[in-house]
């Protein structure tokens, strides 16, 4: 891992072994906006798979000499524009503050290139929609940053397991997406709901994701949905708890729980666990941590007609996400994740967070 301050899931940035898809000269990107951590983990991911990181800029200067200090290679852009009306970017990767991710998106669209944002993508429906007629009418990418599962080695592997049929039909997700708090450490915005979106549409698009990934489902109905502000009343716009239940238009079904209640006393920023039910057999990963056990995360349990399984994943399996993306940009293929999708989790997270009980703490 790059070892960066508070472990919080904030600067989770996995690091693999290098696989190259192309030469440096042949695919060049940017980083644009550092609101969020999760942009290193994003450049190095594209980085790891061969691409060349030209230009970054922030107005923050301390934020751009913090990300400098990681890829000294990035040039420092005065302005968004100097990188916009570069003709040798390709690609412009992003983590503004949520509510700010849709207008970014529009201008780099705007002006020719693929974008590749951090979850979540939109914190409006209206911001989806502008989205989709953008991508629509330019052709051009606006793909999503969904680490839960892109950077998640025992989750590329379960995914290999189901398309194999080691567990059969996939007929449930049960999603757990807890994270450490540590406010001291969070921005302004983090506290703000219109800027966040609220922690349905924020971290519980992870889990949505997944879910139509591992079943299969091309879209589903939001059933139920509940957020709560249990722990934080001095943060009153902060959502400290969220779940909901889904239905796939497959007939799977998916259940999901996130929150920012990990305990000071978890050797990690949170106990991230996906369960994946089918009718032969079953999968669980342990994604960060085996708690008690193994500090080191990508775990992975598999139950069915051949026995009892468990495999520790860490360093084996890579992160093909990020070469099979440049490579879409490239040939304009769809084969890290349709754009469809994409949009798809989004929407889901949306209207779960739209229609959410509040649940009074």
């Amino acid at each position: 891992m790059i070892k960066l301050p508070h472990n919080d899931g904030m600067n989770y940035a996995p690091k693999g072994k290098p696989n190259p898809v192309v030469k440096a000269v042949e695919f060049r990107f940017a980083a644009v906006a550092l609101d969020h951590g999760h942009i290193y983990g994003m450049c190095n991911g594209l980085i790891e798979a061969g691409a060349e990181l030209k230009w970054v800029y922030d107005p923050d200067p301390a934020k751009v000499d913090a990300f400098c200090k990681t890829f000294p290679q990035a040039r420092v852009a005065s302005s968004e524009e100097e990188i916009f009306t570069d003709p040798e970017v390709r690609l412009v990767a992003s983590a503004a503050v949520p509510s700010e991710r849709c207008a970014l998106g529009m201008r780099v669209l705007s002006h020719n290139k693929d974008y590749f944002t951090d979850k979540a993508p939109f914190t409006t429906l209206e911001q989806l929609r502008q989205a989709r007629a953008k991508t629509a009418e330019t052709g051009l990418k606006y793909a999503v940053y969904y680490s839960e599962r892109l950077h998640v080695e025992s989750a590329v592997f379960a995914g290999q397991l189901i398309q194999e049929g080691a567990i059969g039909r996939v007929v449930q997700v049960i999603g757990l997406g807890p994270h450490r708090l540590n406010a001291p450490s969070r921005p302004e915005w983090f506290f703000q709901k219109e800027r966040y979106g609220g922690i349905l549409c924020d971290i519980g698009s992870h889990q949505i994701e997944q879910f139509l990934f591992f079943a299969g489902c091309k879209d589903a109905k939001v059933v139920q949905s509940k957020v709560a502000n249990y722990n934080a009343p001095m943060y009153p716009e902060l959502e400290d708890f969220g779940d909901a239940t889904l239905i796939g238009d497959n007939g799977a079904t998916h259940y999901f729980r996130v929150d920012w209640l990990t305990p000071e006393g978890l050797g990690t920023w949170g106990d991230g666990r996906t369960l994946i039910l089918g009718t032969d057999g079953y999968i669980e990963l342990r994604k960060y941590i085996d708690i008690a056990r193994d500090p080191r995360g990508d775990h992975l349990y598999l139950v069915n007609k051949e026995g009892e399984r468990h495999f520790s994943l860490a360093g084996k399996m890579g992160y093909p996400f990020f070469g099979q993306l440049i490579l879409d940009c490239l040939n304009r293929t769809e084969h890290a994740m349709t754009q469809e999708h994409a949009f798809k989790a989004a929407e889901l997270c949306l209207l779960a967070q739209q229609q959410a009980v509040v649940v009074s703490g």
